[in-house]
């Protein structure tokens, strides 16, 4: 079974600024769960769970695409895990919201849901993520959550699904150039509105203009853009 990993650089779901990409991944989702309807799950750790956040994001998936959208809320104490865990297993789709990168990955350890998302993607779940929920399945990511806690943009370690190092908001950050000089892997940086896609943890294309591999620019692909 082929897994499929779409790292979202960017964008506002609220505008629909990325909604060139959430349809290509919509009909992902529509495929592996066809013909029932497929079930989209909103993790957004990143942002304290805030539900405003789900509601653009239900907005695009049921809306526009008619996939069912649920939330698991993992910074709510009256939440059970149990009932989180579920929907993790049924999901035919993981959305990682945007925010605090690491303040997400130490809630996800914490309540101890990486291996069960893992397991998913590996059963076929499609996983997407912008920006924080983009950079965090990497080896190595570029992040502000550092900024967040009062120091600056560092280097931090990802959960290393995806080996090489990431960086966001790439139109925003071209620094990212000379601090991943010397990284000995693969270097992905990837702008707002634009996504790289992975199929089998390897870097398949682009969508939308505004992804680098290795500091050289990849056109998009013309039939998703």
């Amino acid at each position: 079974m082929s897994r499929t990993l779409i790292a979202i650089g960017g964008g506002e779901l609220k505008s629909k600024s990325t909604v060139a990409i959430d349809r290509y991944i919509a009909s992902l989702v529509k495929k592996r769960a066809a013909p029932a309807r497929g079930t989209a799950l909103f993790l957004g750790t990143a942002s304290h769970d805030s539900l405003p956040y789900f509601n653009s994001f239900r907005k695009i998936y049921t809306s526009l695409f008619d996939i069912k959208a649920e939330v698991a809320l993992l910074t709510k104490k009256d939440v059970p895990i149990e009932h989180n865990l579920q929907k993790i297993a049924a999901a035919d789709l993981i959305y990682v919201g945007g925010g605090d990168t690491l303040f997400m990955l130490d809630v996800w350890r914490e309540k101890g849901i990486i291996e069960p998302v893992l397991e998913a993607y590996r059963n076929g779940t499609v996983l997407s993520g912008l920006s924080a929920g983009a950079i965090c399945w990497f080896e190595k990511m570029y992040t502000d959550s550092a900024r967040i806690e009062g120091g600056k943009f560092a280097v931090r370690d990802g959960l290393g699904l995806i080996k090489g190092i990431m960086t966001p908001h790439y139109d925003e950050r071209k620094e990212f150039d000379e601090v991943s000089a010397g990284y000995p892997g693969k270097r992905y940086a990837v702008e707002n509105d634009a996504a790289a896609v992975f199929e089998d943890e390897e870097f398949a294309f682009a969508l939308g203009r505004g992804v680098c591999v290795d500091g050289v620019t990849v056109p998009s692909r013309a039939s998703e853009d």
